[in-house]
């Protein structure tokens, strides 16, 4: 099965262009280029990949291990369920 943190890093070596060594749960999205355009770009393209929707109220995600809790809480909030801990993130928390 594969993990948020894998399926998301897909989607940034796939259309970012990045070295996969450099994609840890720590890496902050500035530290990978991504500025706010870049992040929003991200976000839309992780809806239709975990077909989620995000809300429209901004959310302060920094790293990618943020993004990644807050893929799982909506994926669980959406599907009715608990956030699942994924082997990059093993204690994923609910972002409020």
């Amino acid at each position: 099965m594969t993990t948020t943190f894998k399926r998301l890093c897909v989607i940034l070596v796939k259309d970012y262009k990045l070295d996969p060594q450099l994609l840890t749960p720590d890496a902050t999205l500035e530290s990978l280029g991504l500025d706010s355009l870049g992040a929003t770009e991200l976000f839309f393209s992780a809806e239709d990949v975990f077909s989620v929707t995000f809300p429209p109220e901004p959310v302060p995600l920094l790293s990618l291990g943020d993004v990644v809790r807050y893929i799982d809480t909506l994926l669980a909030e959406q599907r009715g369920g608990q956030p699942q801990a994924t082997p990059a993130e093993p204690e994923a928390q609910p972002v409020r």
